[in-house]
């Protein structure tokens, strides 16, 4: 969105102390390294970086202004002062947001949450909505309390369709970026043990994610995954329409025909036969998602059959290469107990002389973490996977139970960084494997992958 300055001014009701607000803002940065001219620059105070500090270089970089919360010496430019800039960013972003609505009261948002697959459905909700209506939406996972109100910013002006990703961590959360995203369609993936640390029980993950459908306005629609039982019981916490998907369980919108190949899936909707690049299962899952949210703007399934052959996965998440006759599945991004045995069902089904799992730590699981990782472990012996490389900390409790499931003989092994698991497959890897790469974020799973194919 494009709003002038002034007017920003005004919304977040700033001091001024130096030059007048003037110009328009085109763009909304927290990152003063990727700041275009015409931005407008939030100084965020985080606990490790300080964004008042990189003041005067978004100033330098043409930014239309700064918001800061503490005085900047010497800076030159259009300077923003408010009590805090964190609270600044999302009472712009509320303003905006009802800015964008009531401009075309026929403007929706779609919100989409759920604890793994989310930034997927994500993308194919916005490229099959994108074949009649203009979208815009989240980028990349910015979708937390920075990310959110930042997403909302940037969406285009000329937008018909906002598709916004809500993360969360604890409860509460998702009902906060709800009261600004402010959705009319609520697409929950599923509910799973991602970020489980902050919570009592995998209920309470269920709660969390509740938050968007109890968050919904009456008149507004819930978009669950009829294979996900607790995800599908948030029916009955929603007055209005309740759209379901999905593969093994009756659903409004249900793949039929499924098949899994090493290049993509096909199946079938309703007669309409689907192809896509997306791997998996989860990747039909999350196809259907956006199968179901396209019913809910008049858009048929004929129309969404190139807009989803045209699909590609994300960088890092479900990247499928061949590289000196072996496959890797680079899905590097993320990982939790669910996202894991989504990839390990993909591994399984590769057609390669050893299927090499490399999996780093899952972080975020609290006291449950030696539980899950155990039973991670368990369910890569049980698919048949020839070889397993746990990487650090917790992993190793993965590692122990594949042995103890049958993984021995130096079939499983466990590193506690990434650099040496990467020197270690470069020679023992060889052409006709496939192999696996997945773990947290913080684990850094990808380093393992440099080093392998250095």
């Amino acid at each position: 969105m494009e709003i002038d300055v002034a007017e920003i001014a005004t919304v977040i009701e700033a001091e001024t102390p130096a030059a007048s607000p003037h110009g328009r803002a085109t763009g909304w940065s927290i990152d003063s390294r990727t700041l275009e001219p015409g931005h407008v620059f939030f100084a965020l105070k985080g606990e490790h970086v300080d964004g008042h500090q990189f003041v005067s270089d978004a100033l330098a970089r043409g930014a239309a202004a700064v918001i800061v919360q503490e005085p900047v010496e010497g800076a030159g430019g259009v300077i923003l002062h408010v009590p805090n800039v964190e609270a600044a960013l999302r009472r712009l972003a509320i303003w905006a947001r009802d800015r964008w609505g009531n401009e075309n009261m026929g403007r929706r948002v779609v919100g989409v949450t759920g604890s793994a697959g989310k930034t997927t459905t994500k993308d194919a909700i916005a490229a099959v909505i994108g074949v009649k209506f203009p979208v815009g939406k989240t980028t990349g996972n910015f979708n937390n309390q920075l990310g959110v109100p930042l997403s909302i910013l940037r969406m285009p002006d000329s937008a018909e369709v906002g598709v916004i990703e809500l993360g969360m961590n604890h409860a509460g959360e998702i009902r906060d970026l709800a009261s600004i995203a402010r959705p009319s369609i609520g697409v929950v993936t599923n509910v799973g043990y991602a970020h489980i640390e902050n919570f009592d029980s995998v209920e309470g993950v269920a709660a969390a994610k509740r938050e968007l459908v109890e968050a919904l306005p009456a008149d507004g629609v819930a978009v669950l995954n009829a294979d996900d039982a607790r995800a599908a019981a948030f029916a009955a916490v929603h007055p209005g329409r309740v759209l379901t998907y999905g593969i093994g369980r009756a659903a409004d919108i249900r793949a039929e025909h499924v098949r899994f190949a090493v290049d993509g899936v096909t199946f079938s909707v309703e007669g309409v036969r689907f192809q896509s690049k997306l791997l998996g299962r989860h990747g039909v899952l999350n196809i259907l998602a956006a199968l179901a949210v396209a019913s809910l703007f008049g858009i048929s399934l004929a129309e969404c059959v190139d807009p989803v052959s045209l699909l590609e996965p994300g960088r890092m998440r479900g990247e499928r290469r061949v590289w000196r006759g072996m496959t890797i599945l680079d899905d590097c991004y993320n990982s939790n107990p669910d996202a894991l045995r989504f990839m390990i069902d993909v591994l399984k089904d590769e057609p390669a002389a050893r299927r090499i799992a490399v999996l780093g730590e899952m972080l975020e699981l609290g006291r449950w973490a030696e539980a899950l990782h155990r039973e991670a472990g368990c369910y890569v012996a049980g698919a048949g996977i020839e070889v397993l490389v746990g990487i650090r900390g917790a992993a190793h409790f993965m590692v122990d139970a594949a042995v103890h499931s049958g993984m021995t003989g130096g079939r499983a092994m466990f590193f506690n960084e990434p650099e040496p698991a990467g020197s270690f497959l470069q020679t023992f890897v060889r052409p006709g494997d496939a192999i696996l790469f997945k773990g947290s974020r913080g684990t850094h799973v990808e380093r393992a992958l440099a080093v392998m194919v250095s």
